[in-house]
């Protein structure tokens, strides 16, 4: 049975309306995530299950309101990271390089009594500015994807809020999400609502923010840090 008991089942043509009005969405979603794809998927077959989320998303929810685009947003990039994962999207060599490099990077922290240099690390590592680009990306991916599973619950549409949850729990995981994205600064908070809520990509927030997109995959890892402490 759905666990919106209330939805009154869409036709083909409403369907086909929302598909359009909503496509937009679907668009955010691929542009935001298509480059942690890591060459594994292009973006029309991204967009084609992102559009499968979507439709998933209309025929649970029903007739969308003001809440949908939430709602949406986190099944839609939900399906993305479950067919990424699926893909195996870090082939393991890569994800043993990633661990290496931020092992290193902790002894490193640790001689300086500080956190390095970009610089500082790629020099040390002896890595080119591809390979510590694709470093930063692979990283801050895996972090971004776990944070995605914490903030999922912004989402939910409130007739399924508390479908297989205690509703004290569910109460008690809101309140420590508030007070995690509370204690963000204010630049961590522009990130998060860049690219979580309005699903821009970590190129262009960089543009905005004015600095290097390396930076903003730094500091998306550090809020992702931060969050996940509070839990």
């Amino acid at each position: 049975m759905s666990i919106f008991t209330d939805i009154t089942a869409l036709s083909p043509v409403e369907e086909s309306r929302f598909m359009m009005q909503w496509l937009p969405l679907v668009k955010k979603v691929v542009r935001q995530l298509s480059p942690q794809a890591n060459g594994m998927m292009d973006c029309d077959d991204i967009e084609q299950i992102a559009l499968m989320g979507l439709l998933e998303s209309l025929r649970r929810y029903g007739k969308p309101d003001e809440q949908f685009a939430g709602y949406a947003m986190q099944r839609v990039r939900g399906a993305v990271l479950d067919q990424f994962r699926l893909h195996d999207w870090r082939p393991r060599t890569l994800r043993q390089k990633t661990h290496k490099i931020n092992d290193a990077l902790r002894e490193m922290a640790r001689s300086l009594g500080r956190e390095p240099t970009d610089e500082e690390a790629r020099q040390q590592l002896g890595l080119s500015s591809e390979e510590w680009q694709e470093y930063l990306l692979l990283d801050s991916a895996g972090a971004m994807e776990s944070l995605d599973e914490i903030l999922s619950v912004e989402g939910r549409d409130h007739r399924g809020a508390f479908v297989g949850r205690e509703l004290e729990e569910e109460v008690d995981t809101q309140r420590t999400l508030a007070l995690a994205l509370n204690s963000l600064n204010e630049r961590e908070r522009i990130i998060i609502n860049l690219y979580y809520q309005q699903g821009i990509s970590l190129k262009e927030i960089a543009l905005v923010l004015d600095i290097t997109e390396a930076r903003v995959c730094q500091l998306n890892k550090k809020i992702s840090e931060k969050i996940k402490a509070f839990f």
